[in-house]
């Protein structure tokens, strides 16, 4: 099993920038397809952006599309969320998430959060206005 922990957020003004981290353990991050999610007080969890095994798909939600990239560092077993432009209705709990793939999903991105097997326990961002 790989456990994941966030760490990056904090409090920023709108049109500020923060730079998510997710560091792997007990296995190599490079073993998943791994995403980012987000959660606001009163809402569900949402996909933010998507990263398959093979590295080389994302996908990102339609309300950060060309604000935020996911990158994964496999030489420091570690998965990023750099989002810049920051809106305050960007404000959430914000998650890493792994899951395991097979020999016909490697290409895939996985979008839903039942699709995913592993969590992180979350990092705060808020943007002020």
């Amino acid at each position: 099993q790989v456990q994941l922990v966030e760490s990056g957020g904090g409090l920023v003004q709108a049109g500020g920038s923060l730079r998510l981290s997710c560091a792997a353990s007990g296995r190599t991050i490079s073993m998943y397809a791994v995403g980012w999610f987000r959660q606001a007080p009163g809402k569900e969890r949402e996909f933010v952006a998507g990263m398959s095994w093979s590295g080389d798909r994302t996908l990102y939600a339609d309300s950060v599309k060309g604000r935020v990239t996911i990158s994964r560092d496999n030489a420091k077993n570690m998965v990023a969320l750099q989002m810049n432009s920051l809106k305050p209705e960007d404000t959430a709990v914000y998650y890493c998430a792994g899951r395991s793939v097979t020999a016909y999903s490697r290409i895939y991105v996985y979008t839903r959060h039942h699709e995913y097997e592993y969590w992180g326990q979350g990092t705060q961002v808020t943007v002020s206005s």
